[in-house]
Formats: structure tokens, sequence, C-alpha cells
């Protein structure tokens, strides 16, 4: 069974940093492309950042480029997303995808 499980969201302050965390199990993590997504308030699932197996290759959303970090541990089966310099908008639940499956995802709020 596909077991995706996210940790690391909370409560910052615009400007601040949190790292997620997804632990991954149930499938061969390590030949797997992963991503991020996330969902604001009353929208829909907004892709943020994807991974490639080797961890090698990395893309972003324009409106986290430069800002966030995906990165993996195969060794671990883990899946991580450093996020710095968050604004309110990036208040969302995130998600760490593969395929069509994805955890009960973080929440992660930005706000004075």
């Amino acid at each position: 069974e596909v077991q995706l499980v996210e940790s690391g969201g909370g409560l910052v302050q615009p400007g601040g940093s949190l790292r997620l965390s997804c632990a991954a199990s149930g499938f061969n993590f390590s030949s797997k492309v992963m991503s991020w997504v996330r969902q604001a308030p009353g929208k829909g699932l907004e892709w943020v950042s994807g991974i490639n197996s080797g961890g090698g290759s990395t893309t972003y959303a324009d409106s986290v480029k430069g800002r966030f970090t995906i990165s993996r541990d195969n060794a671990k089966n883990m899946l991580y997303l450093q996020m710095n310099s968050l604004k309110p908008e990036d208040t969302a639940v995130y998600y760490c995808r593969f395929g069509d499956k994805k955890g009960q995802g973080t929440q992660v709020t930005v706000s004075s």
C-alpha cells in the first residue's frame, strides 16, 4: 500500500522558513518522480515543485522559484521541501505526490 506522510508545517511569520518532510513507503520510491503540490483555502491544487528519481533535476512553479528547494533522500525514502522567504500567499495545505497518490497534507500558515 502506497503511503505518503507529510510533516513540518506550522505557523510562521512572513519572511520566515519551514522545512517540510514526506515519508514514503509501499512503492519503489527511488525510481519515481516526486512532486509537492498545495491547496490554498477555496482554491484548487497547485503544483509547486518536482524532482526526478535521482534528485539531480528539479523544477519549480514561478511563484516559488528562488525561495523553495526540493530535495530527496532515496536511502531514507524521504522527500523534502525547504521553504524560505515565506509569503502570506504561500498559506496552504502542502502535499507530496506520486502519480495520483498524495498524503494527508501538512498545513502551512504564513501570517504576522
